[in-house]
């Protein structure tokens, strides 16, 4: 199972619920802890696709609401940024006794100044990302507005974020008050990767430049032009993902571990979570990627369609057929290009071609080559288009052979 619901006690003794997410068929090479934004969840859709983009490379990640969010215990009023930054280590704490201790800590919003000063305090860790996070924490009290005065004058008050009401206690400003990030990135002596959106109007650009210049090299900073705060357009999380996850490998010590229990023999795996809509997750052979449907089909269009990756095959085959065969005649063929598209439709010869039952799968190949070739070398190597083992696997009956895994 990829995705596993797991539960574990704070500092405070409260419960806190989390998803532990794994790579398909494989062993992680180290183990990430997530951090969500201020009166954000686990589920926020930014921090899933974040994660699977990681998992997709091979991390285990583990996010999980903070106390008194989501699907944690306690109460969101009693909180605080420091009990914030508690919860991540008894996060890593968990991850250390059941796990493997995290080397990578990231963080959205609020979420990623607790990551820097829970690094801070981890030996474990070996780098920190943060997306769109502020500078200090106590720059989070502009989005209580007028609500401050009432905060500080009567202890507490009730604010609305995003749709939603929180009460926000004088203790929470008070702590905020207290932290100093600028200082602690100062220390903190970790490899330091910044993302911030210069079109962010909730947190401002200028924080991602007060904590690139208090950290200390190696520090990157990227830029995620046109996306929001909260990373809604799924293409900006995913980059992130992506973006965070080939860093992250330049400071980290990946190794390609032997599955403790080899779960199949076979070349492709597919993984899929009741959640997760048609993304499924997919090992071929060695390598790791993701198969989807379009949107206009329900889906979130991550990836190629089954019937896209059967087409890839098709004509990945074609040009290296072509392209060996070439090769031994001595043929100057530079390059072969093959389009390939997949539908179902009436048969060249059919007889009754109105008739919906008698359509048949069809693949539409058309092919290019760039070279010095004759017509007859062309012609020919069409032909030879029409013997690639796929193309013959296509035209040959076949059987598949369904089992129970165990």
């Amino acid at each position: 199972m990829n995705l596993q619901k797991i539960a574990f006690t704070n500092k405070e003794g409260q419960k806190l619920v989390g998803r532990l997410e794994f790579p398909a068929d494989r062993e992680p090479h180290n183990f990430a802890l997530f951090a969500h934004c201020f009166t954000c969840t686990k589920n926020l859709s930014a921090v899933k696709n974040i994660s699977k983009a990681l998992t997709q490379n091979g991390f285990a990640v583990l996010r999980f609401d903070f106390t008194g969010l989501g699907e944690s215990d306690g109460d969101f009023a009693d909180t605080n940024f420091s009990g914030n930054v508690n919860d991540l280590i008894a996060a890593s704490d968990f991850l250390k006794s059941n796990y493997q201790a995290p080397s990578l800590l990231i963080g959205h919003s609020l979420g990623g100044a607790a990551v820097i000063f829970a690094a801070a305090e981890l030996s474990t860790v070996q780098a920190v990302a943060t997306v769109g996070a502020p500078s200090n924490p106590k720059h989070v009290q502009h989005l209580f507005r007028s609500g401050l005065e009432e905060i500080k004058a009567n202890g507490q008050a009730i604010i609305n974020l995003s749709g939603r009401d929180f009460t926000i206690k004088k203790q929470f400003v008070d702590d905020l008050e207290t932290k100093s990030l600028p200082e602690t990135a100062k220390s903190l002596r970790k490899p330091l990767l910044v993302m911030h959106s210069p079109q962010d109007d909730t947190v401002g650009i200028k924080n991602a430049e007060e904590i690139y210049i208090a950290a200390h090299h190696p520090k990157s900073f990227v830029s995620l032009d046109g996306a929001d705060h909260l990373l809604f357009n799924k293409r900006d999380s995913i980059y992130v993902g992506e973006v965070i996850a080939g860093w992250a490998q330049r400071y980290l010590q990946i190794e390609e571990r032997i599955p403790k229990t080899l779960r199949t023999k076979h070349q492709v795996v597919a993984s899929l979570d009741a959640d997760d809509g048609f993304t499924t997750q997919l090992k071929v052979g060695k390598h790791y990627l993701l198969a989807d449907e379009p949107e206009s089909f329900g889906g979130n269009d991550y990836g190629p369609s089954p019937y896209e990756l059967v087409s890839a095959g098709l004509s990945a085959c074609t040009v290296m057929t072509i392209q060996m065969y070439a090769k031994r005649k001595g043929w100057e063929v530079t390059n072969v290009e093959v389009h390939t598209s997949y539908s179902k439709s009436h048969a060249q010869d059919c007889e009754n071609c109105e008739d919906d039952g008698t359509k048949i799968d069809t693949f539409q190949r058309e092919i290019r080559f760039s070279g010095n070739l004759d017509e007859k070398q062309i012609q020919r190597l069409l032909q030879i288009a029409d013997k690639c083992p796929v193309h013959k696997t296509l035209h040959t009956e076949t059987q598949v052979i369904t089992t129970l895994l165990v």
